[in-house]
């Protein structure tokens, strides 16, 4: 390659622009498609006051990593104690999986990359992806007025023209640092896994370490939300309740297979249910959660409802050792069985990890009139979080003794070939 050829690839100019806003446009577009029909289906087109494109702008800026703060009161009558944290983890994959793959797209025929021209695009989509997040952000904003219902304290407010409400708004510097972060981790991640994807010279040797177990992780964690789509189908159409099932679906599937996965594993999390409001799952895991105090999620609390649960663990191992096998075919034939051992128990380490802090779901919401205390019927909280340590640790084992099992199976399929 000549040096101006080489300096030209270091600055990609209008075409990367171009690559750029078609990464991040076809990314926000996906967003916004799975989550309208997420919404839809769970009824939200029926919101008052044209509310539903300002809630689908908060799920995306959710879903994108942003701030989402939830709002109410009762004028100088009463105050509110709300707050929410979770990931709409559907609309986040649509819209990762867009983006990274035309990220990658116009870098794919080429087997290096120099560290300037990765930069130089990193920025670029990172950009026009804030400029987005910002638009949707500042759409992002509402408020309801609330019945109170028979509530005594309710009928004061009515009088006195104080009427309960809640909302929400997003918070534009927190979202946009946050969005920051959201886009820079999926361009590393798209560069960690794609196998085609080409690296800077000086990095081209950790290749052989990091991918194929990078991917084939990644490819098991897909291969859970295919899974889950499968079941979900087959639930919508043999037990009614379509429109939520799918509604489940298309909002926060990967919330719940994920979380299976790390049960399946061995892992646990801690969790209450209680008031009106409650998590989109099956029913098995509301009955587990809503409890006077936090309960211990994991296969043998789940177990005690429905014994099914254990296949949890059967899936998990399957799963994993074809995961190990497929790391294992990847990567190159001089690699050590406990190499692949090493390289796949980080890698599922970090991916769990990743889970965990992506699966925590904090919501509460509480209204209280002239101090004396909550409206009926319109406080609740939704508290699902990790017993870290232990999920993640397991996990590691877990993709430990896959990768060693599935380098000795590569090792034997290579002899007979």
């Amino acid at each position: 390659m000549t040096a101006s050829a080489g300096t030209q690839a270091a600055r990609p100019g209008l075409k990367g622009w171009r690559d750029a806003l078609l990464a991040a446009a076809a990314g926000f577009a996906a967003m916004t498609a799975v989550a309208a029909a997420g919404l839809a289906a769970a009824g939200a087109g029926s919101l008052p006051d044209g509310a539903f494109p300002r809630v689908l702008a908060a799920v995306v800026v959710m879903a994108a990593g942003g701030s989402v703060e939830v709002t109410g009161g009762a004028g100088f009558l009463g105050g509110a104690d709300a707050a929410i944290s979770v990931l709409p983890l559907s609309v986040t994959l649509a819209g990762a999986l867009t983006a990274a793959l035309l990220f990658l797209r116009p870098l794919r025929l080429r087997a290096v990359a120099g560290t300037g021209e990765l930069l130089v695009r990193a920025g670029q989509l990172a950009v026009l992806w804030l400029a987005l997040l910002t638009g949707y952000a500042l759409v992002a904003r509402q408020t309801f007025g609330i019945s109170t219902g028979d509530n005594p304290l309710g009928d004061i407010a009515e009088v006195l023209d104080a009427a309960p409400t809640v909302g929400f708004r997003a918070d534009i510097a927190a979202t946009l640092g946050f969005g920051l972060l959201w886009i820079a981790g999926l361009i590393v991640l798209a560069l960690l896994v794609s196998r085609r994807a080409p690296l800077p010279a000086r990095l081209v040797r950790f290749h052989a370490a990091v991918r194929p177990a990078a991917s084939a992780t990644v490819l098991m964690l897909l291969s859970y939300v295919v899974l889950g789509i499968g079941i979900g189908i087959v639930v919508a159409l043999t037990r009614g309740h379509a429109a939520e099932t799918f509604a489940v679906v298309l909002l926060g599937l990967p919330n719940l297979v994920w979380v299976a996965l790390t049960l399946g594993l061995g892992g646990a999390w801690e969790g209450r249910v209680d008031g009106p409001f409650g998590l989109p799952m099956p029913q098995i895991l509301d009955d587990v959660l809503r409890t006077p105090d936090v309960s211990r999620l994991d296969v043998a609390s789940l177990a005690e409802y429905d014994g099914r649960a254990w296949w949890l663990v059967a899936v998990a191992a399957v799963l994993l050792l074809v995961t190990g096998v497929v790391a294992a075919m990847r990567s190159p034939a001089w690699m050590k069985p406990w190499q692949h051992a090493v390289h796949l128990g980080v890698a599922l380490g970090v991916a769990v990890l990743a889970v965990c802090l992506l699966g925590d779901v904090q919501a509460r919401i509480a209204l209280s009139l002239l101090g004396i205390g909550e409206v009926d019927g319109l406080g609740g909280r939704v508290e699902l979080s990790p017993l870290l340590w232990r999920t993640v640790g397991l996990a590691v084992l877990w993709g430990a003794v896959a990768g060693l099992l599935g380098g000795l199976t590569a090792t034997r399929l290579r002899r007979r070939d």
